[in-house]
């Protein structure tokens, strides 16, 4: 079945201005057509931000307490619908069904998580040196907030963006990637099910229309999740005066010291290197192995690199799928082949995978490339596939330095026995993540989560947690006099 996308503003649903269609194929098979979807120009972007500063005031007003109920119906939509969502993530992004239920249960979570927030919002009491005045804040929405998501985690970063600027009394437009158009579509789609009012949620599609929508100076704040020269482009334009928060890429290290359990390293590596085929920005891209271990390290990741399954995600017994389209093969590729231009050698994968009825789609197997030296872009760079370099280091202070030369910053690992260790890494590596003993990928829902240096640009940067209000309100200081 081809899904046909359309655009959803004000609360109808429409093709592009123009006619102009795109196509999504399925990475798995390049052969199957999955979805269409309106290339939207300027005149569908803007209209979606004028039905989206058409709805602020009204929905501004709404009791917290009704924006909460409506919230909590759209997690009630979404988790009806987990799994042909689930199935509809496989048949766009290719990642392992497993992996695509366990993100389609977590989005209505998100939505339920957030629909507290929006009666919990709360401002403060000061002292004043004025007797006769009473000083205390409020927080006030922004506005219109933009939102402009990826295809790895295509419904839970959306979902945790939408959620919060909704339960704060922003109206959204949303610019889904156009790799996975139809779950932007489902979730979109989601919060006009649940009786949200026209305008309040409009989604968008197509290549362009991202550049437009933060062009848009009605536009009050953007918040993104992708590369960093994507990145670096939207903070350029939106300027001084309005707001945005961007988590960008990564290349993580993982350092693992010589008095390591093996095993558990080993699995820790495996896991940050190979999770959905590295297509994460919290994928590790280097490990940084204790001189004494390196050989036996590198003998039990190799065997649990060869241990994955690649194929269909929805084929039982599948552990990896493909990369999301042949651009991405082609770059991981490169990466691979220029590392051992330059003299690294591969220990296991390196190339694409054609065989077992493969031949269709876009698989390259996990890959770990040995003989990695500092100078490599192997090390710099952001590979975005199932690709790491391994090096030698001689402790702690080298393996810090090593780690810590690189423009990146968005999370890391260690793995060793040493408390002390652990805690000395944890105070002096420059990420915004440090774990211990436990892979690279993922987040808490309920802890701050972001890069530093080119991994978070932006004025804000926590997207998760305690402070993840502090993006989507301002605060307002009220001197109260008799």
């Amino acid at each position: 079945m081809i899904h046909k996308v359309q655009n959803l503003i004000a609360g109808e649903r429409r093709p592009s201005s123009d006619g102009a269609v795109l196509e999504r194929h399925d990475p798995a098979d390049s052969r199957r057509l999955v979805s269409t979807m309106p290339e939207s120009t300027s005149t569908d972007v803007a209209d979606a931000v004028t039905a989206a500063r058409d709805a602020a005031p009204e929905w501004a007003a709404m009791p917290p307490s009704r924006r909460a109920s409506l919230l909590e119906k759209a997690a009630s939509v979404l988790a009806d619908q987990a799994d042909d969502i689930a199935v509809e993530i496989v048949q766009e992004m290719g990642k392992p069904i497993g992996a695509a239920r366990m993100e389609a249960g977590r989005a209505p979570k998100n939505l339920e998580l957030y629909a507290a927030e929006a009666v919990r919002l709360t401002g403060a009491t000061y002292p004043s040196d004025d007797s006769g005045a009473t000083v205390y804040s409020t927080r006030e929405p922004v506005g219109v907030v933009g939102v402009i998501t990826p295809w790895n985690f295509p419904l839970n970063l959306a979902s945790r963006k939408i959620g919060p600027a909704l339960a704060a009394g922003n109206t959204v437009v949303f610019k889904p990637s156009p790799m996975t158009p139809r779950v932007g579509e489902r979730l979109g789609a989601a919060f006009h099910e649940a009786g949200f009012p026209p305008g309040v949620v409009n989604t968008i599609h197509g290549h362009s229309a991202g550049a437009a929508l933060v062009a848009d100076q009605r536009v009050d704040a953007v918040t993104f999740t992708g590369s960093t020269a994507t990145g670096q482009r939207i903070h350029a334009a939106m300027g001084l005066d309005r707001r945005v928060q961007l988590e960008l890429g990564g290349n993580n290290p993982v350092v693992v010291l010589a008095d390591a359990d093996l095993d558990a390293a080993a699995d820790v590596v495996a896991r940050s290197s190979f999770t959905m085929s590295g297509q994460a920005c919290t994928a590790a891209g280097r490990v940084l192995v204790a001189t004494e271990i390196f050989d036996e390290l590198l003998e039990r990741v190799v065997a649990r690199a060869e241990a994955h399954q690649l194929g269909d995600g929805r084929t039982e017994g599948v552990t990896m799928g493909p990369l999301v389209d042949e651009r991405s093969l082609i770059d991981v590729s490169r990466s691979v082949s220029d590392a051992v231009a330059a003299g690294a050698s591969v220990a296991t994968g390196g190339r694409r995978v054609t065989d077992n009825g493969l031949e269709h789609g876009w698989f390259m197997p996990p890959t770990i490339v040995v003989d990695v030296d500092p100078t490599m872009a192997l090390v710099h760079d952001e590979v975005f596939g199932p690709v790491v370099g391994f090096e030698r280091v001689d402790g702690l202070e080298h393996a810090i330095a090593l780690a810590n030369d690189n423009r990146y910053g968005l999370t890391s690992a260690i793995c060793t026995r040493d408390i002390a260790a652990a805690h000395e890494f944890s105070r002096r590596i420059e990420a915004g993540t440090v774990r211990v003993n436990r892979p690279t990928v993922g987040a808490a829902f309920n802890a701050p989560f972001g890069g530093i240096k080119m991994s978070g640009t932006g004025t804000h940067r926590e997207q998760l947690g305690p402070t993840v209000m502090d993006f989507y309100t301002s605060l307002r200081t009220v001197f109260l006099g008799g």
